[in-house]
């Protein structure tokens, strides 16, 4: 079913100021265009698996999971992490987009999402070594075939798991490698076939190409293995592969992991590992590729390791990116308050704010974030009389509270 015009609030989305004037200066509530692509705040939904799926295919709950953000305000929503394989996904219930039967219930999600005047966004991913578990609401632990898994089809760059419970990972062949690699591209295709309008790879948190760039999961001795340059061969050539058939017009974004924390120090070197001296080398070389923004993240990649618990802790890693690479960057990681938010930005940390869970604990973070800002911003058509009678009941009694305020005795 499409969604009916009378529902759609395009015109002036949820989440815009109602003047100009509101954000004059609040760079939180301005739109951030890249291409032909404009998210009408700088306030996204980061990708997060919500591991609901049957085959790789969206439904209706996904359609009211992603609507709902729309509704209150987010200027982009990156929907969850996408298999480009069926051995791709983290869980048997994670997204996919391997064939073209999965084309329709995608388009179905961002048809909705668009309807609200918000960017419909997509991550496309190979969850490596890391695939074929449980969600983790069910549990830590390996899924079996009997329960839909794959344990003995696991691949990664080498025959190491990342953890004793997981599947041992064969080494990926050369022939894989560059089926996989085409498996992207071919994702790249069918999304931008249900009108995608932003494009992210997942390079981040130890999954497939996350577990090629770290010399801690890849121990190879052939061209995608030892130096640099080799570990990063892989994640290149799909960069590459996307990017070529991914319309020029369209953003192309990145996510990686800065820093896996075998050096407890975030800002440390891991020569051997990876880090974020590394991290900002791979980001020099996606800017030539063409790729428009790096979402910085972290971790994922070693277990075992401790990471930080303070709020922010990976802006240093979206601003030291953008500094040295010269490459725009999103901002994530216990991002809780709009006015943290809007410090990144003014302090020029990073160009664009992604919020994960707290999305998940506060649907209204955007409002929330507008509320702590003063900005006044458009509510959806649907919704607007009710904010608007509330404004009313709350104007008549500051007037009846400063009425009797003169009037006291």
């Amino acid at each position: 079913m499409e969604v009916p015009a009378r529902a759609f609030n395009n015109t002036k989305p949820p989440g815009t100021p109602v003047s100009p004037k509101d954000v004059e200066n609040v760079k939180l509530f301005k739109p951030y265009q890249q291409k032909s692509v404009t998210m009408h705040n700088r306030i996204g939904l980061s990708p997060m698996c919500m591991y609901s799926c049957v085959d790789g295919h969206l439904s209706n709950f996904h359609v009211s999971h992603y609507g709902s953000f729309a509704l209150k305000g987010a200027g982009l929503i990156i929907i969850e992490a996408s298999g480009v394989q069926p051995e791709g996904r983290i869980t048997p219930q994670c997204a996919g987009l391997w064939k073209d039967e999965q084309i329709d219930g995608l388009k179905k999600v961002v048809d909705v999402i668009k309807s609200q005047g918000t960017v419909a966004g997509l991550q496309i991913a190979h969850a490596g070594r890391k695939a074929s578990t449980a969600p983790p609401f069910k549990g830590d632990y390996l899924e079996t075939e009997e329960n839909g898994g794959w344990p003995n089809a696991v691949v990664g760059p080498s025959a190491l798991p990342f953890s004793d419970h997981y599947a041992m990972p064969h080494a990926m062949t050369k022939e894989e490698i560059k089926k996989t690699v085409q498996a992207f591209a071919d994702a790249a295709v069918r999304a931008d076939k249900a009108g995608i309008e932003l494009l992210e790879i997942h390079g981040a948190h130890g999954y497939l190409i996350s577990s090629f760039l770290s010399g801690n999961s890849n121990k190879r001795t052939d061209e995608y293995g030892g130096s640099f340059e080799n570990r990063a061969r892989f994640c290149l050539e799909v960069v590459a592969a996307v990017r070529a058939v991914w319309p020029s017009t369209k953003p192309l974004w990145v996510r990686i992991s800065c820093a896996e924390y075998v050096n407890p120090e975030p800002m440390g070197l891991d020569p051997n590992g990876w880090d974020i001296q590394q991290s900002i080398q791979l980001a020099k070389e996606f800017k030539k590729l063409g790729v428009d923004l790096v979402d910085c993240s972290s971790g994922g990649i070693t277990k075992g390791v401790k990471y930080p618990a303070n709020p922010m802790y990976q802006v240093q890693f979206a601003e030291a990116v953008r500094r040295e690479a010269q490459i725009p960057t999103a901002a994530v990681g216990l991002i809780l308050e709009g006015e943290d938010a809007e410090n990144i930005l003014e302090k020029e940390q990073a160009d664009y704010i992604l919020v994960g869970r707290e999305f998940l604990r506060d649907s209204a973070f955007v409002l929330a974030s507008a509320q702590a800002l003063d900005v006044n911003i458009n509510w959806p058509n649907q919704y607007s009389w009710a904010v608007k009678k509330a404004r009313r009941n709350i104007a008549s009694k500051k007037g009846l509270a400063a009425e009797e305020r003169t009037t006291i005795p």
